[in-house]
């Protein structure tokens, strides 16, 4: 029988007006791979964070009993001298260091106030080789992409000489090949190097790919733990647990709309990057929605999905843009996002901390900021319709929270993108670009959202949707292209799209890397 490396006890933490978990029970063997899954809000990342220091003894009830010993973690720093090291959803890396310093940034090689440069560049290079980066450690991460950036993080771990390892939401940001190649990883070093690791997702196919035991939480509460490791745990199995009740079609069906008149056209689009002029982020691209349509934008990462959609929106990314845009017929030339935004046209982000949502600020201002005119007067805010809006998009998107006046930073993923949509709703747009709209979602929270997205195209409005999920491009668009290395390589109808099709565009007309 393996040891039992990780044992958390009785773990209660009450936040203003909410308790966040009741009672949590964890047991995490050593060499295991431990996935945590529950819907957005359940407390699998607020159990991290208790486990990581992040959140202070004290500031909780129960016990972390870790290697047999009892223990009382007051800063992130005393987890880690115990071996315990957490990797967040969003990277904690800064783009205009190195990788090496970045890697040792806090934990630097040398003596006293003095680096040691050559230790430094020397042992990080050491760590990217394990984890598989050919990269050089001297290399900026900026210049790197978003899986290379989760290998460095996971490298960074391991120069910290982790013996569990936390990921949350490691591959949210990764294509189906990124994140394949992660926990291949992972399982790699729990094989070779007998390293646990205790994994939150909400990709419930990665879960059961990897995972030996799965824990089930659901408000804030263990359901169960679930023994993998004869693989033989099915998707539905595992949702069952998270949401109480079986869903039995993952995308809702969409019946009665009627696909009208093309609403939004963009013909030869060319986007270069803003800091490297010369480079085309965006070739030539042309597409179309049409009313009451729903079109996905499929590609992998770094193909200029997200680029082709921010610099349509206002300009609100690139350099030297050219091309033709046409709003309901009428040619249209939008320079701001005041501009796009006045043509009603809305873009949801895919970063929602760093773009989408002001994060100190409450879910009330948050929910009217795309449309201020709506509830003021003489340039003066109406406090009360403010609030009345946000309650209204509370319901209608039944947002978890105890209250419209608490802070978006203090939501769960999946309810702060449950805000940014309102805000944008609120907006009123005709057409919506959704960029990663389900992106750390879970699965309950994603059906909803699926569900906002027939709503919004029954009204007769158009939703561009752009995933890195084959199955939800597929499940909900009614017509899809495909982009690769900034150019439009494919567009399928409903019928002739499926993950075959799609891939085999994207290796057609290119590298496919």
């Amino acid at each position: 029988m393996a040891n039992v490396l990780l044992e958390m006890k009785n773990i209660t933490k009450t936040f203003p007006g909410v308790k966040a978990l009741d009672n949590v029970n964890l047991q995490v063997e050593e060499g295991e791979i431990h996935a945590l899954v529950g819907e957005n809000g359940a407390g699998k990342s607020t159990l991290m964070n208790v486990l990581s220091g992040i959140y202070a003894y004290g500031t909780y009830e129960g016990d972390i009993i870790y290697n047999g010993e009892v223990c009382q973690f007051h800063k992130i720093k005393d987890s880690e001298e115990k071996g315990i090291v957490i990797i967040h959803q969003e990277l904690a890396l800064i783009p205009y260091m190195t990788i090496g310093e970045n890697m040792f940034l806090g934990n630097e090689r040398g003596k006293s106030a003095s680096i040691d440069w050559n230790e430094t560049y020397g042992e990080a290079d050491k760590y990217l080789k394990m984890v598989g980066l050919k990269e050089s450690s001297r290399v900026l991460v900026k210049e790197i992409g978003t899986g290379k950036q989760q290998l460095v993080e996971i490298a960074k771990a391991l120069a910290k000489h982790a013996k569990l390892l936390i990921l949350d939401e490691p591959t949210s940001s990764l294509n189906e090949t990124d994140s394949k190649a992660l926990l291949d990883l992972l399982l790699k070093f729990k094989k070779e190097n007998g390293l646990t690791s205790i994994i939150i997702s909400h990709k419930l196919n990665e879960v059961a790919y990897v995972a030996d035991k799965i824990t089930v939480i659901r408000d804030g509460a263990t359901i169960e733990t679930i023994d993998n490791r004869e693989g033989e745990i099915s998707e539905d199995r595992i949702i069952k647990g998270m949401v109480g009740r079986e869903i039995t079609d993952r995308f809702p069906k969409r019946s009665g709309v009627e696909i009208g008149e093309i609403n939004m056209e963009v013909k030869d689009w060319t986007v270069f990057h803003p800091l490297y002029p010369e480079r085309k982020v965006v070739d030539n691209v042309s597409m179309y929605v049409r009313k009451g349509e729903v079109v996905g934008i499929s590609g992998l990462m770094g193909a200029g999905r997200t680029e082709l959609a921010m610099s349509i929106f206002g300009k609100s990314y690139g350099t030297g843009i050219s091309g033709e845009l046409k709003i309901k017929g009428e040619k249209v030339e939008l320079k701001t996002i005041r501009e796009a935004i006045k043509h009603k046209l809305a873009y949801v982000t895919e970063d929602r901390k760093g773009n989408g949502l002001v994060l100190t600020n409450p879910i009330k201002t948050n929910t009217t900021l795309a449309n201020l005119d709506s509830i003021s007067k003489n340039m003066i805010i109406d406090k009360d319709k403010e609030y009345q809006v946000a309650e209204e998009y509370r319901e209608k998107l039944r947002t978890k929270c105890p209250t419209v006046e608490q802070n978006v930073g203090n939501l769960s993923g999946g309810n702060q993108q449950k805000v940014l949509l309102a805000k944008w709703m609120f907006a009123d747009p005709d057409i919506l670009i959704l960029d990663e709209p389900t992106r750390g979602i879970d699965v309950g929270a994603k059906y909803e959202i699926y569900c906002i997205i027939n709503q919004l195209v029954s009204e007769g409005k158009s939703v561009i949707m752009i995933s890195s999920e084959l199955p939800e491009v597929l499940g909900m668009s009614d017509r899809i292209y495909v982009m690769n290395e900034g150019r439009m390589v494919g567009e399928l109808s409903k019928e002739e799209a499926t993950q075959e099709t799609i891939m085999s565009c994207i290796l057609k007309s290119g590298k496919g890397e």
